[in-house]
Protein backbone atom coordinates (compact mmCIF):
# COMPACT_ATOMS: atom_id res chain seq x y z
CA UNK A 1 0.00 0.00 0.00
CA UNK A 2 1.20 3.03 -1.08
CA UNK A 3 1.25 6.27 1.08
CA UNK A 4 1.43 9.16 -0.53
CA UNK A 5 1.81 12.88 1.08
CA UNK A 6 0.64 15.49 -1.79
CA UNK A 7 1.40 19.39 -1.55
CA UNK A 8 1.67 22.41 -3.77
CA UNK A 9 4.92 24.00 -4.85
CA UNK A 10 3.84 27.76 -5.32
CA UNK A 11 6.77 29.99 -7.05
CA UNK A 12 6.37 33.83 -7.39
CA UNK A 13 7.82 34.68 -10.87
CA UNK A 14 8.73 37.99 -9.44
CA UNK A 15 11.06 36.63 -7.23
CA UNK A 16 14.74 35.67 -8.96
CA UNK A 17 15.50 32.61 -6.72
CA UNK A 18 11.69 31.07 -7.74
CA UNK A 19 12.36 32.37 -11.31
CA UNK A 20 15.51 30.42 -11.33
CA UNK A 21 13.80 27.60 -9.64
CA UNK A 22 11.25 26.92 -12.56
CA UNK A 23 13.81 27.91 -15.28
CA UNK A 24 15.81 24.54 -13.77
CA UNK A 25 12.36 22.57 -13.51
CA UNK A 26 11.63 23.03 -17.32
CA UNK A 27 14.80 22.37 -18.46
CA UNK A 28 15.45 19.05 -16.19
CA UNK A 29 16.30 15.61 -17.62
CA UNK A 30 13.20 13.44 -18.06
CA UNK A 31 15.76 10.34 -18.40
CA UNK A 32 17.14 11.47 -14.88
CA UNK A 33 14.23 12.82 -13.13
CA UNK A 34 10.89 11.00 -14.06
CA UNK A 35 8.67 13.84 -12.18
CA UNK A 36 8.71 17.49 -11.00
CA UNK A 37 8.21 15.76 -7.33
CA UNK A 38 11.70 13.55 -8.29
CA UNK A 39 13.79 16.45 -8.34
CA UNK A 40 12.19 18.35 -5.94
CA UNK A 41 12.62 15.17 -3.52
CA UNK A 42 16.25 14.96 -4.39
CA UNK A 43 16.86 18.82 -4.47
CA UNK A 44 15.25 18.78 -0.96
CA UNK A 45 17.36 15.77 0.50
CA UNK A 46 21.09 17.42 -0.71
CA UNK A 47 19.82 20.52 0.63
CA UNK A 48 19.25 19.69 3.89
CA UNK A 49 21.83 16.46 3.97
CA UNK A 50 24.63 19.25 2.88
CA UNK A 51 23.22 21.30 6.02
CA UNK A 52 23.07 18.36 8.45
CA UNK A 53 26.56 17.63 7.36
CA UNK A 54 28.15 21.75 7.58
CA UNK A 55 26.42 21.21 11.41
CA UNK A 56 28.33 18.52 12.27
CA UNK A 57 31.44 19.72 10.56
CA UNK A 58 31.86 23.50 10.12
CA UNK A 59 34.85 23.10 8.66
CA UNK A 60 33.76 21.02 5.78
CA UNK A 61 33.44 23.48 2.97
CA UNK A 62 36.28 25.48 3.69
CA UNK A 63 38.51 21.93 3.39
CA UNK A 64 36.28 21.50 0.62
CA UNK A 65 37.78 24.64 -1.07
CA UNK A 66 41.36 24.19 0.07
CA UNK A 67 41.38 21.17 -1.70
CA UNK A 68 39.80 22.00 -5.14
CA UNK A 69 42.46 25.02 -5.34
CA UNK A 70 45.26 22.70 -4.31
CA UNK A 71 43.95 19.87 -7.31
CA UNK A 72 44.22 23.35 -9.71
CA UNK A 73 47.60 24.14 -8.50
CA UNK A 74 48.54 20.67 -8.89
CA UNK A 75 46.96 20.45 -12.09
CA UNK A 76 48.86 23.97 -13.48
CA UNK A 77 52.20 22.59 -12.39
CA UNK A 78 52.10 19.24 -13.83
CA UNK A 79 50.53 21.07 -17.45
CA UNK A 80 53.89 23.39 -16.99
CA UNK A 81 56.20 20.48 -16.83
CA UNK A 82 54.23 18.71 -19.36
CA UNK A 83 54.71 21.11 -21.82
CA UNK A 84 58.21 22.79 -20.45
CA UNK A 85 60.28 20.55 -23.07
CA UNK A 86 58.16 21.42 -26.04
CA UNK A 87 58.70 25.27 -25.27
CA UNK A 88 62.45 24.96 -25.13
CA UNK A 89 62.67 23.10 -28.47
CA UNK A 90 60.67 25.75 -30.15
CA UNK A 91 62.73 28.46 -28.85
CA UNK A 92 65.70 29.77 -30.69
CA UNK A 93 68.35 30.34 -28.08
CA UNK A 94 69.36 27.28 -26.15
CA UNK A 95 67.36 27.29 -23.05
CA UNK A 96 68.95 25.28 -19.78
CA UNK A 97 66.29 23.04 -18.21
CA UNK A 98 66.43 21.75 -15.26
CA UNK A 99 65.31 17.73 -15.19
CA UNK A 100 61.39 17.21 -14.70
CA UNK A 101 60.61 16.36 -11.19
CA UNK A 102 60.16 12.88 -10.21
CA UNK A 103 56.58 11.91 -8.78
CA UNK A 104 58.47 12.01 -5.48
CA UNK A 105 60.01 15.32 -5.33
CA UNK A 106 56.21 16.59 -6.95
CA UNK A 107 54.20 14.76 -3.85
CA UNK A 108 57.33 16.94 -1.74
CA UNK A 109 56.29 19.96 -3.37
CA UNK A 110 52.65 19.39 -2.71
CA UNK A 111 52.86 18.26 0.94
CA UNK A 112 54.87 21.34 1.65
CA UNK A 113 51.74 23.47 -0.35
CA UNK A 114 49.32 21.59 1.88
CA UNK A 115 51.14 22.86 5.15
CA UNK A 116 49.90 26.40 4.59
Amino acid sequence: MKRIFTTTLRLDMTDEEDRLAWSHLQRMDKKQHRSYSKAIVAAVNDYFGRQEQLAADPYLETREKEDAFLQRIESTICNALRFAPMAAAQSSAPIQTEPIPADDDLSMALDFADSF
